[in-house]
C-alpha cells in the first residue's frame, strides 16, 4: 500500500477522530490496522508521507465537510 492509497484513510480518520491529527506516523501503523482502515500493517514510511500531505491540507477539506 502506498501513500496515495493511505491518504483517503488518514483523511477519514482525521475527520471522524480529530484527536489523531497530532499522532506520530509510527502510531498510525497500529491505529489504521486496528480500526479497520487497512487490511495489513502498512509501512511507516508510506504512512509518514500520507500524514504530511493530509496535515498540509487538513484545514481546507475539514471546513468543506
Amino acid at each position: 500500500m502506498n501513500c496515495w492509497q493511505l491518504l483517503p484513510a488518514i483523511r477519514e480518520l482525521y475527520s471522524r477522530r480529530a484527536e489523531y491529527v497530532h499522532h506520530e506516523p509510527w502510531e498510525f501503523v497500529h491505529v489504521l490496522f486496528s480500526l479497520g482502515y487497512v487490511d495489513g500493517l502498512a509501512d511507516e514510511g508510506e504512512i509518514a508521507a500520507a500524514v504530511v500531505v493530509a496535515r498540509g491540507d487538513y484545514p481546507k477539506w475539514k471546513s468543506a465537510a
